[in-house]
Order: C-alpha cells, then sequence, then structure tokens
C-alpha cells in the first residue's frame, strides 16, 4: 500500500538510523517499527480507588438550594 505520512522528527531520525546502520529501506525500517510497537503489550493498569475523607461537615446536597441555603445563610442569592 502507498500512502503519504508525516512523521515527527524524532520517528524520521530512527528512520534513518536503522537504514544507514543496517542499509535497510525507510519503508522496511517503518515496517519494523510498527511491528515492534504491536507487538508490545500495554502495561496493567492499576485500578481506580476513589479515597475519602470525612470532614466533619453533613450535609444532603439532594437539594442544591437548600444546601446552599445552609451552607451560606438565607441571603445566599
Amino acid at each position: 500500500m502507498r500512502t503519504t505520512v508525516n512523521l515527527a522528527d524524532d520517528v524520521t531520525a530512527e528512520l534513518r538510523r536503522m537504514h544507514d546502520e543496517r542499509s535497510i529501506g525507510l519503508s522496511e525500517a517503518l515496517n519494523e517499527l510498527a511491528r515492534a510497537g504491536m507487538a508490545r503489550k500495554p502495561e496493567p493498569r492499576k485500578p481506580f480507588v476513589q479515597r475519602t475523607h470525612n470532614v466533619g461537615i453533613m450535609i444532603d446536597v439532594t437539594n442544591v438550594a437548600e444546601a446552599l441555603e445552609l451552607a451560606e445563610g438565607p441571603d445566599y442569592r
């Protein structure tokens, strides 16, 4: 397949290094880099755990207007 791509400078430098060191074409070097990236397995992520802390304030926020009045006073508007 033929296509045009824009490569980042560091990728271009690596392709040229592979080309110069191993006397392979740029297409072959690019294919090797792409295959190496596809073969790499991502590291498993740690599961996200939400941490909470008791701050001592207990406000029911199901009714936002009441919560604001409680927190800010009757003149919160």
